[in-house]
């Protein structure tokens, strides 16, 4: 049913074993199996069931419930009535539905269960899968208001993708007749209000009130808002239409040929993939891809779908692994949500598989020449502009020897100004990737500056005069900031005692960051420091460069540092990134006081 060999966690995926499969025989053969297996787990056991040597249940994940649920409806409305395991599948989950009845659920978790009610209720199974008791206790604890103040609309303390949470509750509310449009209606104009309002003129959202937070849900939101109209029977608005078709452009240019997808912001991983999933199959189903763009667009979700099974599923844990053999993710994440991601992932390997059934291409065989078509038809450099202002907020994409780079200039706003994987340094999957969670700790490719009374500086939030240009074969790219970010507080804080410019270069097989700073006079600066941790192994050293036998850096050097330090393997803590383990890591410091201000850093790398 599954293979079992296993991935090493720093290999690049191949889908080779999936050639001349659709999307619709790869998920059935591959992804509904494993669906199968977790209802097996848990009509067995029930509460005391248990998932790679811990609890399921009782470990704080409020969303499990309801990917539970969702789950169960797909396995019941996927799996043929007269087919052997369905009465099996049937009975199993009115028992289970009514165990998730008696759990603590929050936001997400509500929607997914409501998915899943809605869709038996369709189906025509409702009354079969759900005890009526269970089904009227649900009715109270699914409910939009539990996080949403019921009369100012206002979110309770969340990100603003909740928005669109809470709009779909009230909508399939409506629909399993719970309640009437008119919440479903109040909430869908504030949605699309605060959507407008702070995704400006360039149409990609803000997660935060104007303070210039963008990451991957600031592309996916647009197609999240499509999708729950889709699941609620409403037709999409026009507006919406016009921004999913410019997130899909924006997806198609960070796509790749190995099914990789976003490589910046947090909780990424499979998601970075399927975020793009999601965007290019609801695009498909909503027609506002061309016919090419559309065939394309199909083969990038067969291969990440692939990525999905050969590379993130390790058949030794039965699960999803962004937490082992070296692998690292966000504490929101954590292993105690380990069953949950399994549920989420599936739900949306499966719910955009639909989404191609309905375009009319899940069960067409992909063409194979993605990587070529992907070469020949989306830039090779491109900036795109998310905010402008008195701070100015952009990602860069550029495509290489079939990699792609996204240069996120992103992180204003409070909780991952510090944070390495929204730091402006050029990502690409399973060649650089940023430390989760590192904090100031750890200046992935960034330059840190510890000041003489304490203070650690960091060049990333207040970016402005972006400009790009052609010069021989290399795309430019620089940039100037008033002032450093002082780490250590949630939110970023200005501090004008550093100012620099900033010049990326791209040019074949090559990436070069070059920094100027300009500290006051009378500034004492304790230390500058550069760290690269990567994948690349067999480093030799030749002055400030590193020469690599194995892995995709072929080479890396800096200047303006005094020492560099190899350490191979890593030191703890600094060994796991989002693909897999570090093989080495580089520490390159010095100190100022006998420099000439301004003081200028670089560093070079070249890949393979």
């Amino acid at each position: 049913m599954m293979r079992t060999d296993r991935h090493t966690s720093h290999a690049t995926p191949h889908a080779t074993s999936h050639q001349g499969r659709s999307l619709n025989a790869l998920i059935r053969a591959e992804v509904l199996p494993q669906l199968a297996d977790y209802f097996a787990l848990l009509a067995a056991d029930g509460l005391d069931a248990r998932f790679n040597g811990a609890p399921v249940f009782g470990q704080g994940d409020v969303f499990l419930p309801g990917k539970i649920a969702i789950g169960l409806a797909h396995l019941l409305t996927l799996t043929p009535r007269d087919a052997a395991p369905f009465a099996g599948y049937l009975s199993g989950t009115r028992r289970l539905m009514t165990l998730i009845g008696t759990l603590p659920i929050e936001s997400w978790g509500i929607y997914y269960a409501l998915m899943g009610l809605n869709r038996l209720r369709k189906a025509g199974l409702l009354e079969a899968a759900v005890e009526p008791e269970c089904l009227a206790r649900l009715k109270v604890t699914l409910d939009w208001r539990h996080f949403v103040e019921a009369d100012s609309l206002r979110l309770m303390a969340l990100p603003t993708n909740y928005y669109g949470v809470a709009f779909g509750i009230a909508r399939l509310r409506m629909l399993m007749g719970w309640e009437d449009a008119s919440a479903g209606d109040a909430l869908l104009a504030k949605t699309l209000d605060h959507y407008e309002r702070y995704s400006g003129e360039f149409g990609f959202s803000d997660e935060t009130e104007g303070e210039g937070r963008f990451d991957r849900y600031s592309i996916l939101l647009a197609a999240e808002f499509c999708e729950r109209f889709i699941e609620t029977e409403l037709p999409v608005t026009p507006r919406l239409t016009t921004l999913l078709a410019q997130s899909a452009q924006l997806a198609l240019q960070c796509a790749s040929a190995d099914g990789d997808g976003f490589g910046f912001g947090r909780s990424i991983g499979p998601y970075g993939d399927t975020g793009i999933v999601e965007i290019l199959a609801t695009a498909a189903r909503l027609g506002v891809l061309d016919d090419e763009e559309r065939r394309y667009a199909y083969a990038f979700c067969v291969r990440a779908a692939a990525k999905y099974v050969d590379f993130w599923v390790d058949r030794g844990m039965n699960s999803v692994n962004l937490w082992r053999d070296g692998r690292r993710t966000d504490g929101y994440r954590g292993t105690h949500r380990m069953l949950g991601e399994n549920f989420s992932l599936i739900h949306q390997l499966l719910s955009t598989t639909e989404l191609w059934a309905e375009a009319g291409q899940a069960d067409d065989l992909p063409p194979d020449d993605l990587g070529d078509w992907l070469t020949r038809r989306q830039p090779a450099f491109q900036l795109n502009w998310f905010a402008r202002g008195l701070y100015e907020r952009a990602l860069v994409t550029r495509r290489d020897r079939g990699r792609v780079f996204t240069l996120p200039l992103i992180n204003g706003g409070e909780g991952q100004h510090d944070n390495a994987p929204y730091y402006p340094i050029p990502f690409s999957p399973r060649l650089i990737e940023g430390l989760p969670e590192s904090g100031a700790d750890h200046p992935q490719l960034l330059p840190r500056l510890v000041l003489a009374d304490g203070s650690v500086l960091l060049p990333t939030s207040f970016i402005q005069e972006i400009k790009t240009w052609h010069e021989g074969d290399e795309q430019v790219i620089s940039y100037r900031q008033p002032g450093l970010n002082r780490t250590g507080e949630r939110g970023p804080v200005l501090d004008t005692r550093v100012t620099l410019t900033t010049e990326y270069r791209f040019g074949p097989g090559r990436i070069s960051r070059l920094d100027v700073l300009h500290p006051d006079p009378s500034l004492e600066i304790a230390s500058l420091s550069l760290a690269f941790a990567c994948f690349s192994s067999g480093a030799r050293a030749g002055g400030f460069g590193v020469d690599f036998n194995e892995g995709g850096i072929a080479r890396f050097e800096a200047q303006g540092y005094d020492v560099l330090e190899i350490q191979a393997p890593p030191p703890r803590g600094l060994e796991g990134l989002t693909s897999g383990p570090s093989r080495t890591h580089l520490q390159f410091s010095g100190t100022t006081s006998q420099k000439v201000a301004p003081l200028q850093v670089r560093w070079t790398l070249s890949y393979r």
